[in-house]
């Protein structure tokens, strides 16, 4: 039984460039007719070029948006057009990870009350210490010292906040994971450190990938998506796209960003140097 299941979904937008004093924007076709299934456990990419609408789409998974046509069911349950009232019992086992942290994290909280506001908002802990408690160990979780708890923001760097938005997402213990283009604006150390957490990630719940970097596609899902202007393209098994892909759009896609050939270490490899490097400046 797939987890969450896609079927010819739709998805129209407000042009707000178009917008005229009392008069309706006009709809822009976001999505086209898309189908994705995904299972527990399972990991999947999803790519394409800016404006291709792979953000758009992650966010429809979530039930961000609305979709305008088709069907989307998660867990078995139907939530195309469910009230977010009803939503909201599900928002627990469906989380994403943004690809701005910096945007994404109330910069007036400390980190220890970011991480313990969706613990209490689901009362999965009784109290604010307990809470902070909670957040020191899901630090410890992304492999942040727990002192950090109560830095703020702004005090953190990029990747150390990007932890942050991972461990926030990891803490309500999530069935499925929606990272949108959270290694966007990282050097390549740090790079690896999150994609170490994301193969930690993947051991514990199905995860989304939305990525332009095909090379981290490759390595850490099991399939992959390409999209083209709202459309699904191409789909398959990473394996067999990247190896012989039959769509032109995923050819010229291959083609523009060459892949070295595949060292699946790499990332493990890189990761332990590049906390080495972090603690010392510590």
């Amino acid at each position: 039984m797939p987890l969450l299941r896609a079927s010819k979904l739709s998805l129209s937008l407000p042009d707000r460039a178009s917008r005229r004093l009392l008069r309706a924007p006009t709809m822009v076709d976001i999505l086209k007719g898309v189908d994705l299934e995904l299972g527990p456990g399972e990991s999947v990419g999803i790519v394409g070029e800016s404006g291709s609408g792979k953000t758009s789409l992650g966010r429809t998974m979530l039930r961000l948006y609305e979709p305008t046509g088709g069907q989307l069911t998660f867990d078995d349950q139907d939530i195309t057009h469910v009230h977010q009232d009803r939503l909201r019992p599900l928002r627990d086992k469906i989380q994403m990870i943004f690809q701005d942290p910096q945007s994404s994290l109330n910069p007036r909280h400390r980190i220890e009350d970011i991480l313990a506001q969706p613990l209490l908002a689901f009362r999965r802990t009784a109290n604010r210490g307990e809470g902070r408690r909670a957040a020191a160990r899901l630090l410890e979780r992304v492999h942040l010292p727990p002192e950090f708890g109560r830095r703020y923001p702004h005090e953190l760097s990029g990747g150390q906040r990007q932890r942050i938005g991972i461990a926030r997402a990891l803490a309500l213990e999530p069935k499925l994971i929606v990272a949108d283009e959270i290694l966007s604006g990282l050097d390549v150390s740090t790079q690896a450190q999150i994609l170490t957490l994301l193969r930690e990630i993947k051991a514990e719940s199905a995860l989304i990938l939305i990525s332009h970097d095909l090379s981290v596609v490759r390595v850490l899902c099991d399939r992959v998506l390409v999209l083209y202007r709202g459309a699904v393209v191409e789909s398959g098994t990473c394996a067999e796209v990247f190896a012989r892909p039959r769509h032109v759009y995923t050819k010229a896609l291959l083609s523009a960003i060459p892949l070295p050939e595949l060292d699946a270490g790499w990332i493990t490899r890189s990761a332990p140097m590049a906390d080495e490097a972090a603690a010392a400046v510590e």
